[in-house]
């Protein structure tokens, strides 16, 4: 089987990069366009999708990888459905994948559809995806570390 993101770890983000992405996807779902529009201003256009990109492969591709349970039905079974009815939802909207505003809407959209229960509280969701992201990035770069 030929190496994919699915069966290869990511590499973690620098950690300004998870602030920067976070920052922007929290805004957007709290609907704070002034904030967005600040933080995209300041990372670049170009920079700031790649970083929204790099969250994405982090969000959907642990989620959507299927575990093998020997052709029995599990939890992940049933998440192409879901999947779908997602890009269904995004095709309906317009959304446009080619630019911040879009990638970051669609990680929000994954978040309130997939990763939260009957559409929970997603800026908590947001919260503790970044965190994680946040301790991997730290965890990675020897200058961010704590020493005990």
């Amino acid at each position: 089987m030929p190496e994919n993101t699915v069966t290869t770890l990511l590499a973690p983000m620098e950690l300004d990069d998870v602030v920067d992405a976070f920052a922007y996807i929290r805004a957007l779902q709290a609907g704070d366009i002034d904030t967005a529009c600040a933080v995209a201003d300041d990372t670049g256009p170009e920079q700031l999708h790649r970083l929204l990109l790099d969250v994405a492969a982090r969000v959907f591709i642990p989620v959507t990888a299927e575990d093998d349970h020997d052709g029995e039905p599990c939890a992940h079974s049933f998440l192409a459905a879901a999947l779908g009815r997602l890009l269904l939802e995004l095709l309906c909207h317009s959304v446009c994948l080619a630019n911040a505003q879009g990638v970051a809407d669609t990680i929000t959209r994954f978040t309130e559809n997939i990763l939260t229960e009957d559409h929970g509280d997603v800026a908590d969701v947001l919260r503790q995806l970044e965190a994680a992201g946040m301790k991997q990035a730290m965890e990675a770069d020897p200058a961010h570390r704590t020493t005990a």
